[in-house]
């Protein structure tokens, strides 16, 4: 694997620990901002609207920039924003560098996706999205807690300092390992690229995405009240369970790089099945502390080797537009990660219970899983009609 990829890693790594680690620095905001906790909150949604919306419109704006020339931009600009964050006093100044940041990350892992699969070949597609992914993940093992803990010294801001500092070393890296190239003329345009994400296979792809990934954040989102108040253990162990998850989701987007390229159809089948039991079975023994973080470990490996995989199909399944092709990806997986937490909260106020959300990520699983055999079956019967052989995917 090129020395490269991991430095794009680096910088993901940067990325995802500012987009998850507000969900723990928002009374700290609220207290020294003057604001309430809900106007807070909107920071998180910003960077979320920012993540669905950025990603296709960004990628679509860079796509006929060189690769490295894309990231340094859009690295940069993301380090600016935190920088600029981290010294402003006003709220409506903080917000839209949230919104800023989040759609110089969105472009930056659309065109990351693209330039790690370009470097490593056809065949190994899983691999280099595994890596990049894997940033995402060690974030929510190492960089989310960091940040709390500076938070608690220093404050807030010294958060956005760390991630600001954090990104100083991918940019270096990024002007010495990835290859400098000029704009390929022949290289497809914006509208070549669009008409080529009009595939039922992508399109497919990205709706199981949406959902596996909208599943693992109903529960990821209401983890802290399903430890302490279904398991009963104090609130001393919800660290621990988050970071059970987290080292569960880098094991599992590592699994996905092993296998992505060469069994992506028997992963994605077993790991989506072997999903559903998870969560059902979570739902069912969510009362025993050992059951439980046992399964908060396990069911952040399926999550992530089923989500990373799929992600390596979506680069698949649209080879002429590698750019959109990431963009659209990343906006799916947001939109899940946006409606999984809503859906989660919708159960929970219904009076369902801090189990509820397990039920719900069941539900979005065999949804997905529905969603999977129709669209194969019928992908199946047009090929058999055609005389062609069916899609591996």
């Amino acid at each position: 694997m090129p020395f490269a990829i991991y430095v794009l890693g680096l910088a993901v790594f940067a990325q995802g620990t500012s987009e998850f680690m507000l969900s723990g620095l928002v009374p700290d905001v609220a207290d020294d901002l003057h604001i309430s906790i809900p106007a807070a909150g909107w920071l998180t949604s910003a960077y979320a609207v920012g993540m669905v919306l950025g990603a296709p419109l960004v990628a679509m704006l860079s796509i006929r920039w060189p690769r490295r020339r894309a990231l340094l931009i859009f690295l940069l600009t993301f380090l600016l924003a935190h920088v600029l964050g981290a010294m402003t006093s006003s709220f409506e100044v903080l917000l839209g560098t949230r919104i800023v940041a989040a759609l110089a990350n969105a472009g930056f892992l659309a065109v990351g996706l693209a330039a790690a699969s370009a470097m490593v070949g056809s065949q190994a597609k899983g691999r280099a999205t595994s890596v990049l992914l894997s940033g995402v993940t060690l974030a929510c093992i190492a960089g989310v807690p960091l940040g709390a803990v500076l938070s608690e010294f220093w404050g807030w801001r010294s958060a956005f300092w760390a991630v600001a500092i954090v990104s100083v070393p991918a940019v270096i890296a990024i002007l010495c390992a990835v290859p400098a190239s000029a704009v390929d003329p022949n290289a497809p345009t914006a509208r070549h690229e669009l008409r080529a994400l009009r595939t039922p296979r992508l399109a497919v792809t990205l709706l199981l995405g949406a959902l596996v990934n909208g599943a693992t954040f109903c529960t990821f989102t209401y983890l802290a009240p399903l430890v302490t108040d279904v398991a009963a253990l104090s609130t001393n162990w919800v660290p621990v369970a988050l970071a059970l998850f987290g080292i569960g989701s880098f094991v599992g987007v590592t699994i996905g790089g092993r296998f992505a390229d060469t069994k992506p159809l028997q992963l994605l089948t077993i790991g989506a099945i072997a999903l559903l039991g998870g969560w059902l079975l979570f739902a069912l023994t969510a009362a025993n502390p050992i059951t439980a973080l046992a399964l908060v470990f396990v069911q952040g490996t399926l999550s992530f080797a089923v989500g990373s995989t799929l992600i390596a199909q979506a680069l698949y399944a649209a080879t002429d537009a590698p750019t959109l092709a990431g963009g659209f990806a990343t906006a799916a997986f947001n939109v899940g990660a946006a409606v999984g937490p809503v859906l989660g909260g919708i159960a929970i106020d219904a009076g369902l219970g801090y189990r509820s959300p397990l039920l719900v990520s069941a539900a979005l699983v065999a949804l997905a899983l529905v969603s999977y055999s129709v669209a194969r079956n019928a992908a199946h019967r047009s090929n058999h009609s055609r005389g062609r052989s069916p899609e591996s995917f």
